[in-house]
């Protein structure tokens, strides 16, 4: 259907599980203090603690000005990566005549163009959540802004403050997390191209290598590392 074959939807079926099962791997109870993401998080609220008792925050405005920094221009990215798909999109007809020369591909005009369609939906979704996170850090530095003087430390609306700043940069950090997420499994969607085995390959292929890099010893060395 639609030039789609059985092995096509059993490898959609394997990406389309990795996916959700990472995204419960690495924000599910039992992440907590296990991935490398989740154990940063603890550092987030000690900025934040150490931060309360500092006068000039400059250091502190300009961490948040780098982060969001970051965030925009991999959202902009997303955006060149729209607008890439959909130029394949247009040009259909040439971009199949040179797969028809490349060994085990059998393009299909209806699947290629679903199949492209998909990537870019990939990447609509990686813009979405990295112009979130944009977002949510100029909600950091507005919570930022409005935290108490160190005279206020050890009230409890100062502590209760840096909990929520806390809580919103790491929100900001978990969003811009699952951006990038979207573009390494986007990375693994390419193989589709090729046949429905390279899709299921380059899948478990990124998989791995994401959860080495969240759970492997050494991502794990420089926080473990007492010396």
């Amino acid at each position: 259907m639609l030039g789609f074959t059985y092995l096509d939807g059993a490898a959609f079926a394997v990406f389309t599980v990795a996916w959700i099962a990472y995204h419960y791997l690495m924000e599910g109870g039992w992440a907590e203090a296990r991935t490398l993401n989740r154990r940063m998080d603890v550092f987030r609220l000690e900025w934040t603690h150490r931060m309360l008792a500092r006068e000039n925050r400059i250091v502190d405005a300009q961490i948040v000005a780098a982060l969001q920094n970051g965030t925009a221009f991999f959202a902009s990215t997303s955006l060149l990566a729209i607008g890439a798909s959909l130029a394949i999109l247009q040009s259909t007809d040439a971009v199949m005549a040179i797969f028809l020369d490349l060994p085990f591909v059998t393009p299909n005009r209806s699947s290629w163009e679903l199949k492209t369609l998909g990537l870019t939906l990939i990447f609509a979704n990686a813009f979405f959540k990295f112009a979130w996170a944009y977002r949510l850090f100029n909600y950091t530095t507005i919570l930022l802004g409005s935290t108490p003087p160190p005279s206020e430390a050890t009230t409890p609306a100062a502590q209760a403050h840096i909990v929520k700043l806390a809580r919103m940069a790491t929100l900001a950090g978990r969003h811009f997390n699952r951006g990038q997420r979207s573009f390494f499994f986007a990375i693994a969607y390419l193989g589709w191209y090729i046949n429905g085995w390279a899709l299921m390959l380059a899948t478990v292929a990124i998989f791995l290598v994401m959860v080495n890099r969240q759970f492997g010893p050494d991502s794990h060395w420089v926080l473990d590392n007492e010396r």
